[in-house]
């Protein structure tokens, strides 16, 4: 073989090993939407629920991600905290850790609802997985001194670990009724978009923050 022959077969070479090695570096980022009905898509159809439209949107910006949905309708923060391990598999990069309505409106005392989250987010460090955060708020109705206590969970828990905050999920659909379904409680498809639009950046910057510290 010639010496310009060996120059372009090493150049060949080196541009495919390149090649292999930039496809091996561009994995899918994977999150897993973990929560209740709110993060399940209660009585919404297929393609309408929060996860689905997360990633549709985080797609239509140019990110390379898929968004599992491990909702559970009625779930508490106590059968979250029993399903973590098995709903969070191996190689998720980042959790939306969405829980504790359903605490709120059985009236569960907020020291337990804030045990548990407690625990999931140490779960989750110890697997180095991110965590974003997202908030709840009470009903008035529960009274002063549980909304007080209610409402501090969750930017109590952000601090000790550390971890992005959205501080309320519902944002921008709770107490909107053009928004919400006939129980008043869950978005309907239009309620989703308004809460996709309003997380969208602070998921954002959650993904830039795990790439960058990879």
């Amino acid at each position: 073989m010639s010496f310009k022959r060996q120059i372009a077969a090493g150049l060949i070479l080196f541009l495919t090993l390149c090649g292999a090695m930039s496809s091996a570096r561009a994995e899918t980022f994977t999150i897993v939407g973990f929560g209740d009905s709110l993060m399940a898509g209660f009585s919404l159809g297929p393609g309408e629920g929060f996860t689905d439209r997360l990633q549709a949107a985080l797609r239509a910006k140019g990110h390379d991600v898929t968004v599992a949905n491990a909702g559970v309708s009625g779930d508490t923060s106590s059968g979250g905290l029993a399903r973590l391990d098995w709903s969070v598999p191996d190689g998720t990069k980042l959790v939306i850790l969405e829980l504790g309505a359903n605490d709120m409106l059985r009236g569960v005392s907020p020291d337990i609802t804030e045990k548990n989250l407690d625990e999931m987010l140490a779960k989750l460090k110890a697997r180095k997985i991110a965590v974003l955060l997202a908030g709840m708020r009470a009903a008035p109705n529960l009274g002063a001194d549980y909304q007080t206590a209610f409402d501090a969970i969750y930017p109590k828990l952000a601090a000790k670990y550390d971890v992005p905050l959205y501080p309320f999920f519902l944002d921008g659909v709770a107490g909107q009724s053009g928004l919400r379904l006939e129980d008043g409680m869950h978005p309907n498809p239009r309620g989703v978009d308004v809460m996709v639009e309003h997380i969208l950046p602070f998921v954002e910057k959650a993904i830039a923050a795990v790439e960058g510290g990879a």
